[in-house]
């Protein structure tokens, strides 16, 4: 195997947040189910350490992850393993950042989301500029609620101009063409997020270079198609692996679109696929 790309989502489910908007069902984690998240990290993390081929991860928690230990210490760990070539996670950034200078800064990065009205934005830009400041690679990123407009435009004129700014279409909003011309100042490529993609049919690579991995170590070909492959602890996902077209009639989330080979995005975002950063940020 050339390389593999993996999306882990474990069982957390737990956030220091409450976003509306957030289309994700949080729960308040019990003591046990921490401790079973921590152990399905582990040994995840253990697994990807066994293998002899590159490999790329992007953690994307429904919870927050940064908060908990067990996701830092994951991070750090496979950061400095020779065959991981990028080791990422979506993050709300309300931990403490200092815990970056233990990892291998040339293959970690951050996704990092700020949510007005969750946490102050002199809080949020502070916690931007630290990163910038310890040399952590990172994106930053808002939801695209038009209550939230001032605030995007102000991040785009206060963080540096290399820190990519992306901007999320709010889950079934639809966008006049006035309002998208707004957003898409602040992002340019928000075009690519305003309408959901038809991808029924389309070349994809997941579950082909990509795949989505749960707690129980079940490999899907992303999180949106709950067709299982196999697993990852016993090799069953291995044979399973090859190009397919996509099942789903349409496909509404970065992370899944961008795996779709017919827009193109890998180039759009080469080197930066997982922690969504544009290769070209100075012509944007």
């Amino acid at each position: 195997m050339q390389h593999l790309t993996i999306l882990y989502r474990g069982p957390l489910a737990s956030c220091d947040y409450d976003c509306p908007y957030c289309p994700f069902a949080k729960r308040r984690d019990t003591p046990e189910q921490l401790r079973a998240d921590r152990a399905a990290l582990e040994r995840f993390t253990a697994w990807v350490a066994a293998q002899e081929h590159p490999v790329s991860v992007l953690f994307t928690p429904w919870g927050e992850g940064l908060v908990r230990s067990w996701y830092r210490r994951a991070l750090t760990e496979l950061s400095h393993l020779p065959h991981v070539e990028r080791v990422a996670i979506q993050t709300n950034l309300s931990h403490r950042v200092s815990w970056t200078s233990e990892a291998d800064r040339s293959k970690l990065a951050l996704w990092a989301t700020y949510h007005p009205g969750q946490v102050t934005y002199d809080r949020f830009l502070g916690k931007c500029r630290e990163l910038t400041e310890r040399g952590v690679r990172h994106s930053v990123g808002i939801v695209g609620e038009p209550s939230h407009l001032d605030a995007a435009r102000r991040l785009r004129g206060e963080l540096p101009a290399d820190t990519y700014l992306w901007v999320n279409a709010a889950e079934g909003r639809a966008y006049s063409d006035e309002e998208a011309a707004a957003w898409t100042a602040i992002d340019p490529l928000f075009p690519v997020s305003r309408h959901p993609h038809a991808s029924r049919g389309l070349a994809c690579r997941t579950g082909e270079t990509v795949v989505s991995v749960d707690g129980e170590g079940t490999v899907r070909r992303c999180h949106f198609v709950p067709a299982v492959l196999g697993n990852l602890y016993d090799g069953s996902f291995r044979d399973a692996l090859a190009p397919r077209p996509c099942p789903m009639d349409t496909c509404d989330c970065h992370i899944g679109y961008v795996h779709l080979k017919p827009l193109g995005l890998y180039d759009t975002f080469a080197g930066g696929v997982l922690e969504r950063i544009p290769a070209l940020l100075g012509e944007m």
